[in-house]
Protein backbone atom coordinates (compact mmCIF):
# COMPACT_ATOMS: atom_id res chain seq x y z
CA UNK A 1 0.00 0.00 0.00
CA UNK A 2 1.18 3.64 -0.53
CA UNK A 3 1.33 4.41 3.46
CA UNK A 4 2.77 1.29 4.62
CA UNK A 5 6.67 2.05 5.43
CA UNK A 6 6.37 6.28 6.06
CA UNK A 7 7.27 7.55 9.05
CA UNK A 8 5.95 9.82 11.82
CA UNK A 9 7.41 12.88 9.68
CA UNK A 10 6.06 11.52 6.17
CA UNK A 11 2.31 11.06 7.39
CA UNK A 12 2.50 14.64 9.38
CA UNK A 13 3.99 16.58 6.28
CA UNK A 14 1.90 15.04 3.31
CA UNK A 15 -1.62 14.69 2.00
CA UNK A 16 -3.61 11.16 1.98
CA UNK A 17 -4.66 11.92 -1.06
CA UNK A 18 -4.34 8.65 -3.62
CA UNK A 19 -5.64 7.74 -6.62
CA UNK A 20 -9.98 7.46 -5.98
CA UNK A 21 -9.92 9.53 -3.51
CA UNK A 22 -11.60 12.71 -3.33
CA UNK A 23 -10.97 15.50 -1.48
CA UNK A 24 -13.30 15.37 1.28
CA UNK A 25 -11.99 11.62 1.86
CA UNK A 26 -8.50 12.89 1.51
CA UNK A 27 -9.14 15.93 4.19
CA UNK A 28 -11.03 12.77 6.63
CA UNK A 29 -7.97 10.59 6.54
CA UNK A 30 -5.26 13.12 6.72
CA UNK A 31 -7.32 14.12 9.96
CA UNK A 32 -7.10 10.77 11.13
CA UNK A 33 -3.89 9.77 10.81
CA UNK A 34 -2.63 13.50 12.39
CA UNK A 35 -4.46 11.87 15.50
CA UNK A 36 -3.21 8.56 15.50
CA UNK A 37 0.43 9.83 14.63
CA UNK A 38 2.43 9.19 17.79
CA UNK A 39 0.59 7.14 20.27
CA UNK A 40 2.94 4.42 20.36
CA UNK A 41 2.30 1.09 19.59
CA UNK A 42 -0.24 0.87 22.47
CA UNK A 43 -2.49 3.23 20.82
CA UNK A 44 -4.05 1.06 18.28
CA UNK A 45 -7.34 2.02 16.43
CA UNK A 46 -9.33 2.58 19.45
CA UNK A 47 -6.21 5.52 20.59
CA UNK A 48 -6.59 6.91 16.68
CA UNK A 49 -10.19 7.16 16.63
CA UNK A 50 -10.17 9.59 19.72
CA UNK A 51 -9.23 13.16 19.87
CA UNK A 52 -6.39 14.06 21.94
CA UNK A 53 -6.71 14.96 25.18
CA UNK A 54 -4.74 18.20 25.88
CA UNK A 55 -3.87 19.02 29.46
CA UNK A 56 -3.30 22.84 30.02
CA UNK A 57 0.07 22.81 32.33
CA UNK A 58 -1.00 25.52 34.39
CA UNK A 59 -4.74 24.33 35.17
CA UNK A 60 -4.06 22.26 37.75
CA UNK A 61 -5.55 18.76 38.39
CA UNK A 62 -9.02 17.88 38.77
CA UNK A 63 -9.91 18.50 42.32
CA UNK A 64 -13.38 17.56 42.46
CA UNK A 65 -12.39 13.90 40.43
CA UNK A 66 -9.51 13.37 42.67
CA UNK A 67 -10.95 12.84 46.06
CA UNK A 68 -13.89 10.63 44.26
CA UNK A 69 -12.04 7.70 45.62
CA UNK A 70 -11.06 8.91 48.94
CA UNK A 71 -12.12 6.24 51.85
CA UNK A 72 -13.69 6.57 54.87
CA UNK A 73 -11.04 7.24 56.70
CA UNK A 74 -9.75 9.68 54.74
CA UNK A 75 -12.88 11.93 55.24
CA UNK A 76 -12.78 11.33 58.55
CA UNK A 77 -8.95 12.32 59.36
CA UNK A 78 -9.40 16.04 57.20
CA UNK A 79 -13.06 16.18 59.07
CA UNK A 80 -11.13 15.98 62.36
CA UNK A 81 -8.33 18.24 61.50
CA UNK A 82 -10.40 20.99 59.95
CA UNK A 83 -12.93 20.48 63.23
CA UNK A 84 -10.01 20.98 65.39
CA UNK A 85 -8.65 23.95 63.80
CA UNK A 86 -11.37 26.07 62.97
CA UNK A 87 -12.43 25.85 66.77
CA UNK A 88 -9.08 26.83 68.11
CA UNK A 89 -8.80 29.29 65.77
CA UNK A 90 -12.17 30.97 66.51
CA UNK A 91 -12.40 30.29 69.84
CA UNK A 92 -12.00 34.48 71.50
CA UNK A 93 -14.91 35.29 69.04
CA UNK A 94 -16.89 32.51 70.26
CA UNK A 95 -16.20 33.09 73.49
CA UNK A 96 -17.44 36.97 73.40
CA UNK A 97 -20.50 35.63 71.21
CA UNK A 98 -21.40 33.92 74.63
CA UNK A 99 -21.22 36.68 76.46
CA UNK A 100 -23.41 39.03 74.42
CA UNK A 101 -26.12 36.24 74.28
CA UNK A 102 -26.48 36.59 77.72
CA UNK A 103 -30.05 38.18 78.37
CA UNK A 104 -29.30 39.74 81.76
CA UNK A 105 -25.71 40.74 81.54
CA UNK A 106 -23.72 41.63 84.86
CA UNK A 107 -22.49 45.77 84.62
CA UNK A 108 -19.18 44.31 83.85
CA UNK A 109 -19.59 42.33 81.45
CA UNK A 110 -21.95 44.60 78.52
CA UNK A 111 -20.30 44.96 75.46
CA UNK A 112 -20.74 47.11 72.36
CA UNK A 113 -18.76 45.18 70.31
CA UNK A 114 -16.88 42.47 69.37
CA UNK A 115 -13.29 44.02 69.63
CA UNK A 116 -14.29 45.83 72.46
CA UNK A 117 -15.54 42.48 74.59
CA UNK A 118 -11.75 41.10 73.83
CA UNK A 119 -10.10 44.01 75.02
CA UNK A 120 -12.35 44.41 78.14
CA UNK A 121 -12.20 40.50 79.01
CA UNK A 122 -7.77 40.59 78.54
CA UNK A 123 -7.40 43.70 80.43
CA UNK A 124 -9.88 42.75 83.45
CA UNK A 125 -9.81 38.91 83.25
CA UNK A 126 -6.42 38.44 81.54
CA UNK A 127 -4.75 37.21 78.58
CA UNK A 128 -5.83 33.53 78.75
CA UNK A 129 -9.78 34.41 79.55
CA UNK A 130 -10.88 34.07 76.11
CA UNK A 131 -9.49 30.59 75.98
CA UNK A 132 -10.76 29.33 78.96
CA UNK A 133 -12.63 25.61 78.17
CA UNK A 134 -10.70 25.65 74.81
CA UNK A 135 -9.24 22.25 75.95
CA UNK A 136 -12.84 20.56 76.00
CA UNK A 137 -13.87 22.24 72.77
CA UNK A 138 -10.73 20.79 70.63
CA UNK A 139 -11.17 16.99 72.20
CA UNK A 140 -15.10 17.18 71.04
CA UNK A 141 -14.41 18.94 68.04
CA UNK A 142 -12.54 16.34 66.57
CA UNK A 143 -14.16 12.98 67.09
CA UNK A 144 -17.57 15.20 66.02
CA UNK A 145 -16.09 16.98 62.61
CA UNK A 146 -14.74 13.60 61.48
CA UNK A 147 -18.49 11.53 61.85
CA UNK A 148 -19.90 14.71 60.54
CA UNK A 149 -17.91 14.98 57.05
CA UNK A 150 -17.72 11.13 56.67
CA UNK A 151 -21.49 11.01 57.03
CA UNK A 152 -21.70 14.09 54.74
CA UNK A 153 -19.61 12.68 51.97
CA UNK A 154 -21.56 8.76 51.74
CA UNK A 155 -24.61 10.04 51.78
CA UNK A 156 -23.95 13.36 49.16
CA UNK A 157 -22.56 10.97 46.72
CA UNK A 158 -25.97 8.30 47.36
CA UNK A 159 -28.28 10.75 47.30
CA UNK A 160 -27.12 12.43 44.09
CA UNK A 161 -26.61 9.42 42.00
CA UNK A 162 -30.71 8.76 43.20
CA UNK A 163 -31.97 12.59 42.74
CA UNK A 164 -29.13 13.49 39.81
CA UNK A 165 -27.41 10.46 38.51
CA UNK A 166 -23.75 12.41 37.39
CA UNK A 167 -24.48 15.50 38.26
CA UNK A 168 -24.56 17.66 41.37
CA UNK A 169 -28.16 18.21 43.53
CA UNK A 170 -28.25 20.93 45.84
CA UNK A 171 -31.00 19.06 47.64
CA UNK A 172 -28.84 16.34 48.32
CA UNK A 173 -26.20 18.52 49.56
CA UNK A 174 -29.11 20.25 51.88
CA UNK A 175 -30.06 17.04 52.75
CA UNK A 176 -26.72 14.96 53.52
CA UNK A 177 -25.37 17.81 55.29
CA UNK A 178 -28.94 17.50 57.65
CA UNK A 179 -28.56 14.08 58.60
CA UNK A 180 -24.64 14.37 59.52
CA UNK A 181 -25.87 17.30 61.69
CA UNK A 182 -27.49 14.52 63.74
CA UNK A 183 -24.10 12.52 64.34
CA UNK A 184 -22.06 15.83 64.74
CA UNK A 185 -24.34 16.97 67.72
CA UNK A 186 -24.42 13.93 69.54
CA UNK A 187 -20.83 14.28 69.47
CA UNK A 188 -20.04 18.14 69.97
CA UNK A 189 -23.43 18.69 73.12
CA UNK A 190 -21.73 17.43 75.80
CA UNK A 191 -18.70 19.88 75.17
CA UNK A 192 -20.83 22.51 74.03
CA UNK A 193 -22.54 22.63 77.53
CA UNK A 194 -19.16 23.20 79.21
CA UNK A 195 -17.42 25.33 77.31
CA UNK A 196 -20.08 27.36 77.34
CA UNK A 197 -20.46 27.45 81.29
CA UNK A 198 -16.61 27.91 81.18
CA UNK A 199 -17.02 31.22 78.97
CA UNK A 200 -19.82 33.15 81.38
CA UNK A 201 -18.31 36.04 83.27
CA UNK A 202 -17.60 35.12 86.60
CA UNK A 203 -18.23 31.83 85.90
CA UNK A 204 -17.44 29.24 89.10
CA UNK A 205 -15.41 26.56 86.72
CA UNK A 206 -11.49 27.50 86.35
CA UNK A 207 -11.04 23.68 84.73
CA UNK A 208 -12.96 21.14 82.68
CA UNK A 209 -13.15 18.43 85.26
CA UNK A 210 -14.61 20.88 87.49
CA UNK A 211 -17.58 21.97 85.39
CA UNK A 212 -18.11 18.23 84.33
CA UNK A 213 -17.84 16.89 87.92
CA UNK A 214 -20.60 19.88 89.03
CA UNK A 215 -22.32 19.63 86.50
CA UNK A 216 -23.39 15.30 87.18
CA UNK A 217 -24.18 16.45 90.23
CA UNK A 218 -26.32 18.92 90.51
CA UNK A 219 -28.01 18.21 87.35
CA UNK A 220 -27.36 14.79 86.45
CA UNK A 221 -26.23 13.43 82.83
CA UNK A 222 -29.02 14.63 81.01
CA UNK A 223 -27.98 18.28 81.53
CA UNK A 224 -25.01 17.71 78.99
CA UNK A 225 -28.26 16.96 76.38
CA UNK A 226 -30.42 19.49 78.02
CA UNK A 227 -30.21 21.44 74.54
CA UNK A 228 -29.68 19.23 72.10
CA UNK A 229 -32.88 19.09 70.47
CA UNK A 230 -32.21 23.37 70.42
CA UNK A 231 -29.60 22.52 68.39
CA UNK A 232 -30.50 20.34 66.25
CA UNK A 233 -33.54 22.61 66.02
CA UNK A 234 -30.80 25.08 64.96
CA UNK A 235 -28.19 22.93 63.11
CA UNK A 236 -30.57 21.25 60.53
CA UNK A 237 -31.51 24.71 59.22
CA UNK A 238 -27.84 26.07 59.58
CA UNK A 239 -26.41 23.42 57.41
CA UNK A 240 -29.30 23.14 54.59
CA UNK A 241 -28.70 26.95 54.01
CA UNK A 242 -24.78 26.78 54.39
CA UNK A 243 -24.66 23.91 52.00
CA UNK A 244 -27.04 24.86 49.49
CA UNK A 245 -25.62 28.54 49.56
CA UNK A 246 -22.19 26.98 49.14
CA UNK A 247 -22.57 24.44 46.65
CA UNK A 248 -24.63 27.66 44.78
CA UNK A 249 -21.69 29.69 45.01
CA UNK A 250 -18.85 27.54 43.67
CA UNK A 251 -20.73 26.55 40.66
CA UNK A 252 -20.68 30.61 40.74
CA UNK A 253 -17.10 31.25 41.30
CA UNK A 254 -15.50 27.44 40.16
CA UNK A 255 -17.46 26.01 38.11
CA UNK A 256 -15.35 23.44 36.34
CA UNK A 257 -14.61 22.43 40.24
CA UNK A 258 -10.89 22.38 40.33
CA UNK A 259 -8.48 22.80 43.25
CA UNK A 260 -9.24 26.41 43.50
CA UNK A 261 -8.36 27.40 47.36
CA UNK A 262 -9.74 31.15 47.11
CA UNK A 263 -12.85 29.89 45.75
CA UNK A 264 -13.21 27.11 48.54
CA UNK A 265 -12.26 29.91 50.94
CA UNK A 266 -14.99 33.17 49.58
CA UNK A 267 -18.02 29.91 49.17
CA UNK A 268 -17.24 28.91 52.72
CA UNK A 269 -17.20 32.55 54.34
CA UNK A 270 -20.62 33.74 52.89
CA UNK A 271 -22.26 30.78 53.02
CA UNK A 272 -21.54 30.45 56.90
CA UNK A 273 -22.71 34.20 57.15
CA UNK A 274 -25.87 33.91 55.53
CA UNK A 275 -26.56 30.85 57.64
CA UNK A 276 -25.46 32.40 60.74
CA UNK A 277 -27.53 35.67 60.60
CA UNK A 278 -30.68 33.48 59.99
CA UNK A 279 -30.27 31.02 62.72
CA UNK A 280 -29.43 33.43 65.65
CA UNK A 281 -32.59 33.47 67.66
CA UNK A 282 -32.00 29.53 67.98
CA UNK A 283 -28.63 30.04 69.27
CA UNK A 284 -29.26 32.35 71.83
CA UNK A 285 -32.37 29.57 72.99
CA UNK A 286 -28.88 27.45 72.59
CA UNK A 287 -26.91 29.25 74.80
CA UNK A 288 -29.86 29.90 77.40
CA UNK A 289 -30.05 26.28 77.61
CA UNK A 290 -26.62 25.30 78.22
CA UNK A 291 -25.89 27.91 80.59
CA UNK A 292 -28.75 28.61 82.69
CA UNK A 293 -28.10 31.78 83.26
CA UNK A 294 -29.14 32.17 86.80
CA UNK A 295 -30.59 36.01 86.53
CA UNK A 296 -32.69 34.63 83.94
CA UNK A 297 -33.94 31.58 85.96
CA UNK A 298 -35.37 33.83 87.87
CA UNK A 299 -37.98 34.83 85.61
CA UNK A 300 -39.03 31.40 85.30
CA UNK A 301 -41.45 29.42 87.93
CA UNK A 302 -39.93 25.65 87.12
CA UNK A 303 -36.20 26.35 88.24
CA UNK A 304 -34.65 24.92 85.25
CA UNK A 305 -35.38 25.56 82.05
CA UNK A 306 -36.11 22.72 79.81
CA UNK A 307 -36.68 22.26 75.80
CA UNK A 308 -37.00 24.84 73.24
CA UNK A 309 -40.26 26.09 73.61
CA UNK A 310 -39.87 27.25 77.54
CA UNK A 311 -36.23 28.68 76.04
CA UNK A 312 -38.00 30.54 73.39
CA UNK A 313 -40.44 32.03 76.12
CA UNK A 314 -37.76 32.92 78.82
CA UNK A 315 -35.83 34.85 76.01
CA UNK A 316 -39.27 37.00 75.15
CA UNK A 317 -40.15 37.54 78.75
CA UNK A 318 -36.72 38.86 79.61
CA UNK A 319 -35.75 40.63 76.72
CA UNK A 320 -38.35 41.27 74.09
CA UNK A 321 -38.27 40.50 70.30
CA UNK A 322 -34.59 42.07 70.30
CA UNK A 323 -32.98 39.62 72.85
CA UNK A 324 -33.64 36.74 69.85
CA UNK A 325 -30.95 38.54 67.76
CA UNK A 326 -28.28 39.22 70.52
CA UNK A 327 -24.98 38.94 69.89
CA UNK A 328 -25.74 38.36 65.74
CA UNK A 329 -22.81 40.26 65.39
CA UNK A 330 -20.96 38.11 67.19
CA UNK A 331 -21.90 34.99 65.69
CA UNK A 332 -21.82 36.26 62.11
CA UNK A 333 -17.74 37.55 62.54
CA UNK A 334 -17.15 34.12 63.59
CA UNK A 335 -18.74 32.27 61.41
CA UNK A 336 -17.26 33.83 58.44
CA UNK A 337 -13.91 33.02 58.92
CA UNK A 338 -15.12 29.56 61.09
CA UNK A 339 -16.73 28.22 57.70
CA UNK A 340 -14.05 29.49 55.57
CA UNK A 341 -11.24 28.07 57.75
CA UNK A 342 -13.72 24.59 57.87
CA UNK A 343 -14.27 24.38 53.94
CA UNK A 344 -10.59 24.87 52.93
CA UNK A 345 -8.60 22.89 55.38
CA UNK A 346 -10.91 20.21 55.00
CA UNK A 347 -10.94 19.86 51.08
CA UNK A 348 -7.01 20.73 51.46
CA UNK A 349 -6.81 17.61 53.43
CA UNK A 350 -8.71 15.33 51.65
CA UNK A 351 -6.82 16.70 48.45
CA UNK A 352 -3.14 15.58 49.96
CA UNK A 353 -4.45 12.64 51.83
CA UNK A 354 -6.26 11.17 48.48
CA UNK A 355 -3.06 12.28 46.26
CA UNK A 356 -0.51 10.24 48.49
CA UNK A 357 -2.38 7.34 48.30
CA UNK A 358 -2.72 7.07 44.80
CA UNK A 359 0.90 7.84 44.84
CA UNK A 360 1.89 5.22 47.38
CA UNK A 361 -0.20 3.02 45.35
CA UNK A 362 1.28 3.61 42.21
CA UNK A 363 4.38 3.15 43.45
CA UNK A 364 3.83 -0.66 45.09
Amino acid sequence: MELEGRGAGGVAGRSAAGPGRSPEESALLDGWLQRGVGRGAGGGEAGACRPPVRQDPDSGPDYEALPAGATVTTHMVAGAVAGILEHCVMYPIDCVKTRMQSLQPDPAARYRNVLEALWRIIRTEGLWRPMRGLNVTATGAGPAHALYFACYEKLKKTLSDVIHPGGNSHIANGAAGCVATLLHDAAMNPAEVVKQRMQMYNSPYHRVTDCVRAVWQNEGAGAFYRSYTTQLTMNVPFQAIHFMTYEFLQEHFNPQRRYNPSSHVLSGACAGAVAAAATTPLDVCKTLLNTQESLALNSNITGHITGMASAFRTVYQVGGVTAYFRGVQARVIYQIPSTAIAWSVYEFFKYLITKRQEEWRAGK
